[in-house]
Order: structure tokens, then C-alpha cells, then sequence
């Protein structure tokens, strides 16, 4: 794996929602203002999803997320990785509309479909919600999986890189997500080197304990070898113990406010790029170098910012 390590920053995501944060990014110009702010802060990739700028709920409109792109672009030389798993509820085909008009450098692929527990949120939140859509949505997530089946996988592999040109941030939510990409490694349809994201403490994913890191992580490099640059995320309270751990065991580390909505025990991150900051400081505790986006560029063997359709 690379000696730099790689800060990706996911800057509003589609699991929280903005009666949680005030801080939660969601209006077009927040969006923009804050993943400017992460890459200056540190952050190498901006990885992002879409919101309707009236309501923060999650949207795959490709000219919601067209009004992100081109002025991050301008604004930053940062690797931008597009969801193509969006939000409960939405489409297959929505959800990589986007991909196919941005072509951008790096894309997600789920590896498997799950069920996504958002819904056991609503209790702390009930009663002060800010948008009438906010409860309904977590409460989608008791009966509705996200989905990613092995066709959706294949569909991936053969058509939506190929043609896009965009490399995939594989996300493992458990260990038999590893095996289901090695099984696409062993088949040829998966080319290194592999940007594995593992996530720890998603309702429904793997738990966020330091034992189940790193049976994951020797799980793949079991199954991977050195096909593979390592990257982790910790959900919720747990994110930055997780980091850490993860830090120390040669691991890129991904923070922001789709992955928890706090900066330390009790206190809201003010935004993005205060956790783009808590992260950097205790990669540098640890002597770790950070990679700028040229280095991560070349660490992932992405295509350049030059060849994106945005």
C-alpha cells in the first residue's frame, strides 16, 4: 500500500438529515463551499451525493449534482467520487444517471445488497423535525433494503466503467463483501490497484470494534494480496477511534458529515472540514503524510481530471 495516506471527505451524504445538524450541508452553495473547504483543509477526494436544495432530501437529479461539479472543479484539483448507491428508495438506473453524464474520475460500487438501518435515529430526533419528508425516510429503511444485486455488480464491471472510464471505491460493509470482490478479482473483471472502503458501524454492516477491523483487513489481504489500497470510515460516534486504529494499521481514511455528524464527545463538527482537520492532526501524531489529489491520482491510476464530463 502507499506510505501517503489517502483523506477522502463525504461531504452530506443520505443517511442523516437536517433536523440532526445544522451544520449538515444540503443548498448548492453549501455543498460547493464546503468541499472547497475540505480539500484546502486536506482532503484529497470529495466523495458526494446529491441533495434537493429546498429540503435536504436526497436526490439522484444529475443537474442537482452538475450544479456541485463544475464549480468544485474549478475551485479544487480534487478527485471527486460520485455515489452510484444515492439513497433508500431510489432506482438502479437513477442512481447511475449521474455516472454516465459525469464520467468522473471515481465512482462507489456497493458490493452487496443490505439492509441499511436508519430508522433507529428517529426516537432521538421525534417531535423536532425540521422537514415533514425527514421521518418517513428513516422509517423507509425498516422495510426497504439497499440494493445491489450480482447483476447490478456485473452491470458495473462490464458496462458502467468501460464506458465511463471512471474507476469504482468498492464499499465492504461486511467481510462477504471481500468475497464477492475477489470473486470479481479472480475473474479478471476487477483491475488493480482496488480502492477498498470498509465500513464500520452501519446498522445492518459490520460493528465498529478494532477486532472486526482487523478481521477485515486480514480477511482481504487474504483474498486481495497487494491488488489493494485500504481505506476505512467509521459510522456515527465511532468514526474517528475507528480512524485511528485504522491509521496506525496503514489504512486512507475517509471522515465528513455522511459518516458522523460530530468533531468530538458532544460537540457538533461546525463543518466538514473540522473533521478534514481532526483527521490530519492525528495522521501527523502518528507521522503518517497526507497525499495530495495528484498523488491519490496516482496511488489509484485514475484517468485525470481532464478527461471528466464536467
Amino acid at each position: 500500500m502507499s506510505d501517503k495516506v489517502i483523506i477522502t471527505c463525504a461531504v452530506t451524504g443520505s443517511a442523516h438529515t437536517p433536523t440532526m445538524s445544522p451544520h449538515l450541508p444540503f443548498t448548492v452553495e453549501d455543498v460547493v463551499a464546503e468541499s472547497v473547504a475540505a480539500v484546502e483543509a486536506g482532503a484529497a477526494v470529495i466523495h458526494l451525493h446529491a441533495r434537493d436544495p429546498r429540503d435536504g432530501r436526497p436526490t439522484p437529479d444529475p443537474a442537482v449534482f452538475s450544479e456541485y461539479l463544475k464549480p468544485i472543479k474549478a475551485n479544487t484539483d480534487a478527485v471527486v467520487s460520485i455515489t452510484s448507491g444515492g439513497g433508500t428508495g431510489m432506482t438502479v438506473d437513477e442512481r447511475l444517471e449521474i455516472i454516465n453524464v459525469a464520467r468522473p474520475e471515481l465512482c462507489t460500487l456497493n458490493l452487496g445488497t443490505m439492509n441499511y438501518g436508519g430508522f433507529p435515529m428517529i426516537d432521538k430526533y421525534r417531535g423536532q423535525w425540521r422537514f415533514d419528508w425527514e421521518e418517513p425516510y428513516l422509517e423507509s429503511t425498516r422495510g426497504t433494503p439497499f440494493v445491489s444485486t450480482y447483476a447490478d455488480i456485473e452491470h458495473m464491471l462490464h458496462v458502467v466503467g468501460p464506458e465511463t472510464g471512471a474507476r469504482f471505491e468498492f464499499e465492504a460493509y461486511d467481510v462477504g463483501h471481500l468475497y464477492t470482490l475477489a470473486y470479481y478479482l479472480d475473474l479478471g473483471l476487477v483491475q488493480p490497484p482496488i480502492f477498498l472502503q470498509t465500513i464500520m458501524g452501519v446498522m445492518g454492516g459490520i460493528g465498529p470494534s478494532v477486532d472486526h477491523l482487523v478481521h477485515m483487513r486480514q480477511t482481504a489481504d487474504r483474498l486481495l494480496g497487494s491488488a489493494y489500497e485500504w481505506s476505512v470510515l467509521g459510522a456515527g460516534r465511532h468514526q474517528f477511534h475507528i480512524l485511528t486504529a485504522a491509521a496506525a494499521m496503514g489504512a486512507h481514511t475517509r471522515v465528513g458529515l455522511e459518516d458522523g455528524l460530530y468533531v468530538g464527545k458532544g460537540r457538533l463538527a461546525p463543518s466538514n472540514a473540522d473533521q478534514v482537520r481532526k483527521i490530519r492532526r492525528i495522521l501527523d501524531e502518528l507521522s503518517l503524510e497526507i497525499a495530495t489529489p495528484a498523488e491519490a491520482r496516482q496511488i489509484l491510476d485514475l484517468k485525470g481530471l481532464d478527461k471528466v464530463a464536467f
